[in-house]
């Protein structure tokens, strides 16, 4: 849970060497159809080469890595946080148990079942899964390793922001895929160090947008929850969440993207780059398809895809999907 410890640039470099050995640096690819569409050049930050398919894995490995040997963790998320802790749980000896809500991606939970941990399928959301980890953490004394409220695990994630300036020294705007906020605020606090200028424009489904509304109200407030193929993002965040206070520095802009954006996203990622890409990453590349960003002309921008894990039902759905005629290029 939140520490009210603040998270500075040497905390995300300390990350980096706390983790290596358990995360892999990945690519970043020029995406020429994407940046002929907008007049600018894109690139996009494959984190779905990531070992788990996500970049969930670098928090939770900055997170395990700093606890006492043999400490019990427990975790919730929709899979791939869970996929992170699991991971590294397997590879330190950590005894780990995870919370997974019944709607997540039958792919995630698979790919979670190989592991040697203990997967509770509890709660039809997020917020369900949440409340049954947090009760399991208070009734053995476990420790609850949050997917976003945690210092060590918004540092870790902070590690993909260093390797996008090693890269891509002069980016000028960063697209990040919002949820809980931990990728943007770790990101975010790399971006701003290197770059006070640099335009950081948050992105998060509208059918499960808390941290959108969060950032419209100035605190945690109830907000709709309804189902996305962002599943990734989706559900509540803490009252308590260190996230918020941390966007409200580091974001310039929060845009909301529609269920058909997205379905029309991932279809365009698997025509144009062959790439497949969960709703949760292809968020960001929506937001330039459908031409919700602006002021974007002879810019460097880096697009971030956070994830692949998508079940092959969805797949076939997004398939079925036409291509959208005459994107928009603002």
């Amino acid at each position: 849970m939140s520490t009210g410890k603040t998270i500075t640039p040497a905390d995300i470099l300390a990350a980096r060497r706390r983790i290596s050995g358990i995360v892999q640096p990945t690519p970043l690819e020029v995406s020429r159809p994407l940046s002929a569409l907008i007049g600018a050049e894109v690139w996009l930050k494959l984190e779905l080469a990531q070992v788990t398919g996500s970049f969930k894995l670098r928090g939770a490995a900055n997170a395990l890595r700093q606890l006492p040997p043999a400490t019990h963790v427990v975790a919730c998320s929709a899979g791939n946080h869970a996929l992170g802790v699991a991971h590294t749980a397997a590879l330190t000896g950590t005894p780990a148990t995870l919370v997974v809500p019944t709607s997540a991606s039958p792919a995630k939970v698979a790919a979670l079942q190989r592991y040697p941990v203990e997967v509770i399928l509890h709660g039809a959301g997020y917020d369900e899964a949440e409340t049954e980890a947090l009760r399991l953490a208070a009734h053995h004394g476990w420790h609850f390793v949050s997917p976003y409220n945690d210092p060590a695990v918004i540092a870790g994630q902070g590690t993909l922001a260093i390797e996008v300036w090693d890269a891509l020294p002069d980016v000028d705007v960063v697209v990040v895929a919002v949820g809980g906020g931990g990728l943007a605020s770790g990101v975010g606090i790399w971006a701003r160090a290197m770059n006070p200028r640099v335009r950081i424009i948050g992105v998060q489904a509208a059918a499960s947008a808390a941290m959108a509304a969060a950032l419209r109200a100035g605190r945690v407030v109830p907000a709709p929850d309804e189902p996305t193929l962002a599943d990734g993002l989706a559900g509540g965040i803490a009252g308590d969440t260190i996230t918020l206070p941390i966007l409200q520095q580091v974001l310039d802009e929060m845009i909301l993207i529609e269920e058909a954006a997205i379905a029309r996203a991932m279809r365009w990622l698997i025509d144009e780059h062959h790439l497949i890409v969960e709703g949760s990453a292809a968020v960001t590349v929506a937001a330039l398809l459908e031409g919700q960003i602006t002021h974007l002309a002879s810019k460097r921008i880096v697009a971030l895809l956070c994830g692949r894990n998508v079940a092959i039902s969805t797949l076939q759905h997004i398939l079925a999907v036409p291509p959208k005629d005459g994107v928009s290029s603002h």
